[in-house]
């Protein structure tokens, strides 16, 4: 099964650049396909924890999201599957052995990695994330644009006015509200499944807001979650990390746009 170190080199592929270099494995063929473009600007939504087994679980979700994207792949994550080894993963298109973060830690990454290589294109990158999570701290230092905010609600915010602004040409959008809702209750409970819900709706206001703000480009969105969750019963809620379908399969959506012409 393809696995999430293959986001790298098909973001790389689609927005025509050098990709980072330890970004050896192939791109996603059924992407490119799909897409048959170079030279695009891509938003990467990063749902926290939603696994392909959840979705398949709960079909009104898995329905809104192939409606708004042009391919699903199933991908593997890393393993152990935590979020700063996933991200750490799919953001360098590298093993965790060769990344370094190999358990739940979050160091500066020192590998090269996705943001580098769109630094060295000259492509202006950002990375709107929950303060204090893995993706707002492992790919620090970089000629990134950082914007760490409160809770879901201000990353969606500011990505939206980001794609107003249109100043960036890739960013990064970071939500984490049903990982924190499995762990304190489990994958399935009312809250979990209104965190997953609100995370479908977001991917759709992110599409719709690309669709507005970047017409006249080839654009890429992706629903791009790191790894699912199960519920572990010793604990009594959910948790993940274990080599087992519910953590480690997940379904990215990918929504490929050809340019319109500027107005």
């Amino acid at each position: 099964m393809s696995d999430l170190r293959q986001v790298t080199p098909t973001v790389c592929r689609l927005m025509g650049i050098k990709p980072p270099a330890l970004a050896t494995i192939p791109a996603l063929e059924e992407v490119l396909a799909a897409a048959q473009f170079h030279g695009a600007r891509a938003l990467v939504y990063a749902p926290d924890a939603i696994g392909r087994m959840f979705l398949e679980a709960r079909p009104e979700m898995l329905r809104r999201l192939t409606a708004a994207s042009d391919v699903a792949v199933p991908l593997r994550a890393m393993l152990p599957a935590k979020t700063p080894v996933c991200f750490a993963s799919m953001f360098s298109g590298a093993q965790p052995e060769q990344h370094g973060i190999r358990k739940y830690e979050r160091p500066v990454l020192a590998c090269d990695t996705l943001f580098d290589a769109l630094a060295r294109a000259g492509k202006k990158a950002a990375i709107v994330a929950v303060r204090g999570s893995s993706m707002d701290i492992i790919f620090r230092n970089r000629s990134t644009d950082y914007f760490t905010e409160a809770y879901d609600e201000g990353v969606t915010a500011r990505t939206t006015e980001l794609l107003e602004r249109g100043e960036h040409e890739f960013i990064v959008a970071y939500h984490q509200e049903y990982d924190d809702a499995l762990h304190r209750t489990a994958p399935d409970s009312p809250d979990a499944l209104a965190a997953a819900r609100r995370h479908v709706e977001s991917y759709t206001k992110l599409c719709r807001a690309v669709e507005e703000r970047w017409p006249g480009f080839n654009r890429v969105v992706v629903f791009a979650p790191d790894h699912g969750a199960h519920f572990d019963a010793a604990k009594g809620t959910g948790d993940h990390g274990i080599d087992i379908p519910d953590d480690v399969d997940v379904l990215h959506f990918w929504r490929v746009r050809p340019g319109r012409g500027l107005d």
